[in-house]
C-alpha cells in the first residue's frame, strides 16, 4: 500500500513540474486594426482571447512563438503589428510571414 501511495506522490509530482516546464506563459498580439467584438481564437495550441487591438494567451505553451501560429491568428483577426511572449518575440521578417493570409487581405513587403 505504501508503495502505490509513493508512486502517485512521484507520478503526480513529475506531472506538475513538466506542466510547468512545457508552458511559456503570456503571448501577446497587437493588432494593426482592433477587433469588431471581443472573441476567443485557438491559435498555435493556445486560447488567444482578443479585444480591441490586442490579442492575449495567459497560458501559452513555448511553441505558440511562432510565424505559424501568428499567422494561423492573422488569417482571424487581421494584420499582426507585433506577436511575442515574456522571452521572445517575433522579428520583422516573421511578422511579414505572419502576415501574408491576414483576414481582409495583406501585402507582402520585400525586404532589403
Amino acid at each position: 500500500m505504501k508503495l502505490r501511495t509513493l508512486a502517485a506522490a512521484a507520478a503526480l509530482s513529475v506531472s506538475m513540474f513538466a506542466g510547468a516546464a512545457l508552458a511559456d506563459g503570456r503571448v501577446a498580439a497587437a493588432l494593426e486594426a482592433p477587433v469588431a467584438a471581443k472573441t476567443k481564437i485557438v491559435a498555435g495550441g493556445a486560447v488567444f482571447v482578443c479585444d480591441g487591438a490586442e490579442c492575449i494567451s495567459t497560458s501559452a505553451p513555448s511553441r505558440a512563438i511562432t510565424a505559424a501560429s501568428c499567422k494561423a491568428l492573422a488569417k482571424e483577426v487581421g494584420r499582426v503589428a507585433a506577436f511575442g511572449g515574456e522571452t521572445k518575440s517575433l522579428d520583422a521578417d516573421d511578422l511579414g510571414r505572419c502576415n501574408v493570409a491576414a483576414k481582409g487581405g495583406a501585402t507582402l513587403t520585400a525586404s532589403k
